[in-house]
């Protein structure tokens, strides 16, 4: 029956099978983006596969413990998987409550802090010139001559290279709101995982010898 044992076993290694799948969905994500230069930004490479790894580690615990049914591997599963559970709610909460003004002071602080190859291939890849007016007398832009050429092929008609803030601000936008939403959705599984792991410690195995638990 729904509820069991057997079926609290088999819930939870079906949870830790799909945060395996996730972990390495994340670990591919970060060597990729490595080797594809699609991030030069080391710290976020970093932290996607530190999150991917810490996420391997856990649901191998989680995976060992129910199979196993060891009363200390769900502990300290369960125990890990709440005070993540804490931290991913909080972080996904405070990124679907940054509004549009924090999100630009976050984007005016990272663009003065990255370098100017950086710069310069946010501008080639979004097609824009600078950042804004504001930053860009504090910090000089690269080049971007040949982006407005590219755009304004026609010497006659008068066109404007638009900045990079207003290119961005969508994307940014869309990425905060894709991973509060994402993270939310994670969390509860995790809130799932520690309310299921609590039930399965606290189950019998029925194949066991019931002198096992006295």
């Amino acid at each position: 029956m729904c509820g069991g044992f057997t079926c609290s076993k088999n819930a939870l290694i079906a949870l830790n099978v799909l945060y395996i799948v996730v972990a390495f969905v994340l670990i591919g994500v970060a060597v990729y983006g490595r080797a594809a230069t699609l991030v030069t930004n080391l710290p976020i490479v970093g932290g996607i596969l530190a999150c991917g790894i810490i996420l391997m580690l856990i649901s191998v615990l989680g995976l060992l413990g129910a199979v196993k049914h060891h009363q200390v591997m769900l502990f300290f599963y369960m125990v890990i998987l709440f005070l993540l559970f804490l931290i991913q709610f909080s972080v996904a909460c405070a990124c679907l409550g940054v509004n549009l003004e924090q999100q630009t002071q976050l984007a005016e602080e990272g663009w003065k802090r990255e370098k100017n190859i950086t710069r310069s291939n946010v501008q080639n890849v979004f097609s824009c010139c600078g950042f804004d007016q504001k930053v860009d007398k504090e910090v000089v832009p690269p080049d971007y001559t040949a982006i407005e050429n590219r755009l304004c092929v026609d010497p006659i008609t008068t066109c404007h290279c638009p900045n990079c803030m207003e290119k961005l601000q969508n994307t940014i936008n869309y990425a905060f709101k894709l991973c509060g939403w994402i993270g939310l959705f994670f969390s509860f599984t995790e809130f799932m995982g520690v309310l299921l792991t609590v039930r399965y410690r606290n189950q019998k195995d029925p194949r066991a010898n019931p002198s096992a638990f006295l």
